[in-house]
């Protein structure tokens, strides 16, 4: 669905009162910086993250009587309905606020937990032995990780580190995300192994290296 280009006050008045997210924006031909907003606008009703969102061009001047009702004093003015009421609104041309709040709106933007997520999930599956430790492998910042080089240095398997002293981010969200609350840790093919002690039972019983290849 493209930008619906409103013409009539009874046409604009139904639109905003539906139950999706409108964005009226209030424009004029011969403000070029109007065209901004509205190629913007255009490119972001292409997306389908948007599907659900009316993206409305109001000609200001036209309908008079609207921008009145909503003190519209100079243009660009884009205002952000849900359901008939105003939720949000940008006076002027700006870019950045305008493509922000479309996606906050519409719940596009990840929350900063999620993000996390998504990160340590990467992190996680950037290489098919994965060993999250203090200090890298050639220089462990602690016994235990030391330790744990020194062990899976001897199976030959193909292995990358993350130097969790490096990113405090890292450190503490993988506590939590694979609730386990102590490093190293030791993941295969994106699953958790576990620590040091877990590494050296499958030592003992022989079942390290098929464990790690997975």
């Amino acid at each position: 669905m493209g930008v619906v280009s409103v013409t009539t006050a009874d046409e604009y008045t139904k639109l905003i009162s539906s139950s999706r997210l409108s964005v009226a924006i209030f424009s004029a031909d011969w403000a070029e910086q109007c065209k901004q907003v509205a190629d913007v606008a255009a490119d972001l009703a292409g997306k389908p993250e948007y599907a659900d969102v009316q993206f409305l061009s109001v000609p200001a001047e036209e309908l008079s009587e609207i921008s009145l009702k909503h003190q519209i004093e100079a243009v660009p003015t884009v205002i952000f309905f849900r359901g008939g009421s105003a939720v949000d609104r940008i006076d002027g041309v700006d870019i950045a606020a305008f493509t922000a709040k479309c996606a906050k709106l519409v719940g596009v933007v990840a929350s900063d937990k999620e993000k996390l997520e998504e990160r340590l999930r990467a992190l996680i599956n950037r290489h098919p032995v994965m060993i999250f430790m203090k200090g890298t492998r050639d220089a462990p910042r602690c016994g235990f990780s030391k330790q744990l080089i020194a062990i899976v240095n001897e199976t030959g398997i193909s292995y990358d580190t993350f130097d969790i002293l490096t990113d405090e981010d890292v450190r503490q969200g993988l506590k939590t995300f694979s609730d386990w609350p102590t490093y190293p840790q030791v993941y295969a093919k994106g699953e958790l192994i576990g620590g040091l002690d877990i590494i050296k039972e499958l030592v003992a019983s022989g079942e390290l290296k098929e464990t790690l290849s997975g």
